[in-house]
């Protein structure tokens, strides 16, 4: 008989992995200089979480950002109704936690780890030491922040302002570029779910199949074995940005 041990799926040992480089994806080192990211890279640690497990919630306390060396996590939260919203979903080479990393505050979101894990652990007070002996770097920092605090804006006049088919077909064109998609070369089809998909635009997942299922008549899009398969691109993109 096979020792249960060796079934269990491989788990990348900290020597394989490149800390530096899944790091250097974050808002955080983008601001550094290339000695400061080996310094921050070489202070990282390695953790690794099974699936379902509850990697932190919304509320606790913060002190590290996290980098996905191996698996994938959801990123949701709770409205004041009770209604779970699923932010995004994050993969190899993403980044998360950096609001906690930079102010030490409570987790702004619940994160979930939808498969095995390997994550790239950097703690808050490695970056303010590297901070405190290089001010410039903190310039930069908040000039970066502040162009993610634009983007969160219009997120946020999306689903104040645009009607289902522009924030559903907007959230549709971003998950293709989502990782492994670029802008370059975006995906062809998506394994999101249309609960997940109503969650990340703030809507049913009735209305979400109703809006899809029209565009699939429309051949702007196909259903098949649990995947949401890209037909028109170009109209999409003109849904996308209404007049």
């Amino acid at each position: 008989m096979d020792d249960p041990k060796s079934m269990q799926p491989d788990r990348k040992g900290p020597e394989s992995i490149a800390k530096e480089e899944l790091l250097s994806r974050s808002i955080v080192f983008r601001a550094l200089d290339e000695k400061s990211r080996r310094e921050l890279a070489s202070f990282a640690h390695i953790k690794h979480y099974s699936a379902g497990d509850v990697i932190f919630n919304m509320g606790a306390q913060g002190q590290s950002m996290m980098a996905i060396a191996e698996g994938t996590v959801r990123v949701g939260r709770v409205t004041p109704t009770a209604k779970e919203v699923t932010l995004c979903e994050l993969t190899i080479g993403d980044v998360f936690g950096e609001i906690a990393l930079l102010d030490g505050g409570e987790r702004s979101a619940d994160v979930k780890a939808l498969t095995n894990c390997t994550l790239v652990v950097l703690e808050r007070r490695s970056l303010l030491d590297v901070l405190q002996r290089n001010p410039d770097l903190s310039i930069r920092l908040i000039e970066l922040l502040c162009q993610r605090v634009r983007k969160s804006d219009e997120r946020m006049m999306e689903i104040a302002f645009l009607d289902l088919p522009a924030r559903l077909a907007k959230a549709l064109l971003r998950l293709t570029i989502a990782p492994p998609g670029t802008a370059e070369k975006p995906l062809g089809k998506l394994s999101q779910s249309q609960s997940e998909i109503a969650r990340m635009i703030g809507n049913t997942r009735e209305n979400v199949n109703r809006c899809l299922r029209k565009w699939q008549r429309a051949g702007l899009i196909d259903l098949k074995d649990g995947w949401l398969i890209i037909r028109d691109r170009p109209q999409l993109e003109l849904i996308a940005e209404p007049e």
